[in-house]
């Protein structure tokens, strides 16, 4: 029985290094350390396409006329010919005065000039007839000069009755308040009966509605950058007149409305350090309303190729801008870069970044500076609005 257990402990003992061995070898393969595998990311490679470059600022739109229609007669207001708020065309009467008093001041001083033209026909006559017996010593020198001055006179007195004449016919044209050009006239400030005077406050106001002005300003650092971009292209005061301007209300996309620079001040106020410039538009649909605030865009030149990226690609630190960049090693690197205008949803790079240069646009929190990555191109380009 002895024996037998010895034999079976025999046969134990030489197992067991084969079969710690086995446990072993298979405890080696799988504690053996396999590393993850790199993160995916999406990249997109910088390209290259013609961007305008625009000097972008804010203005209010102003109207090109405006003016209060004051009364330049006194009376009554017999008659007020318009809408409130309604457009009316240069010429049109708006406001009529009492006209009465007027038309009798007329006739008046055309009375006057009658009689002053009889007179002057007679002193005529006197003094021709003066004239036709000097030479045969009928008519004395002093009798000659008399009737000439007497007609003088006469000529005298008809010329300040035309010009009372003309007068009165003035003040009779007055009583009509008429448009002085084309435009939308405010609500009246008068009613009918109200007496009214040459030095009383305004019956109301016009303003023209097409075409309009957008007054803004630009500071003195993009005045020295546009001086420079003129003198570049060698642009005089006319060509000036023909550089485009656009602007957006605040609530439009893009910029919709077209027009041209129309004057540019000659001096930067000292007061701001800015120089003042106004645009011309356009305005049928009387979508731009004096005094409301806009954005403008101005061109700096014609379009030129410029570096792009998607804006969403970006990042900001401390440090500044930045974008990550995939190198040939599929290696994350850190670029610091220059931006330019946004066209659209795709960044303008100035410095920092070469064309095709893969930057990723997606799975940033899984880039790491130094470290390798699984680069996924995009499926498409990103496309500027």
């Amino acid at each position: 029985m002895a024996a037998l257990e010895n034999f079976g402990c025999i046969r134990l003992t030489r197992a067991a290094p084969l079969l710690v061995a086995g446990l072993l070898a298979g405890c080696g393969d799988s504690n053996t350390y396999v590393p993850p595998p790199p993160p995916k990311v999406t990249v997109t490679t910088a390209q290259k396409k013609p961007v305008t470059r625009y000097l972008e600022t804010t203005g209010n739109v102003a109207a090109v006329n405006s003016a209060d229609l004051v009364a330049r007669v006194s009376g009554f207001v017999e008659a007020i010919k318009y809408e409130d708020g309604a457009a009316v065309k240069k010429g049109q009467v708006l406001f009529v005065i009492e006209q009465k008093p007027y038309e009798l001041k007329v006739q008046q001083a055309k009375a006057a000039e009658d009689n002053a033209k009889a007179t002057l026909i007679k002193a005529q006559a006197d003094y021709q007839r003066q004239s036709d017996l000097m030479p045969s010593g009928s008519a004395s020198k002093a009798a000659l000069d008399n009737s000439l001055g007497t007609r003088d006179s006469a000529q005298g007195a008809l010329d300040q009755a035309s010009a009372s004449t003309k007068l009165a016919q003035n003040d009779l044209a007055y009583t009509q308040v008429t448009a002085p050009f084309d435009g939308i006239v405010t609500a009246r400030k008068v009613s009918v009966g109200a007496f009214v005077s040459g030095t009383g406050n305004p019956l109301a106001s016009i303003v023209s509605t097409d075409p309009v002005y957008v007054n803004f300003s630009i500071g003195e650092q993009e005045t020295i950058h546009v001086r420079a971009m003129i003198a570049e292209r060698g642009l005089t005061p006319a060509d000036l007149k023909k550089v485009p301007v656009e602007v957006s209300l605040q609530t439009e996309t893009g910029f919709p409305h077209k027009g041209t620079l129309d004057y540019a001040a000659p001096t930067v106020d000292p007061s701001t350090g800015t120089l003042a410039g106004r645009g011309l538009f356009d305005n049928p649909g009387r979508v731009l309303l004096p005094g409301l605030f806009v954005r403008v865009r101005i061109p700096l030149g014609p379009p030129k190729e410029e570096l792009l990226v998607p804006d969403t690609a970006l990042g900001t630190d401390q440090g500044g801008r930045y974008l990550l960049i995939v190198n040939k090693d599929d290696v994350v690197e850190q670029r610091r870069v220059a931006l330019g205008p946004l066209d659209g949803t795709l960044q303008v790079i100035d410095k920092g970044l070469g064309e095709g240069d893969r930057v990723i646009i997606n799975g940033m929190l899984r880039a790491v500076p130094g470290q390798k990555v699984d680069p996924q191109a995009a499926s498409a380009p990103p496309k500027s609005s």
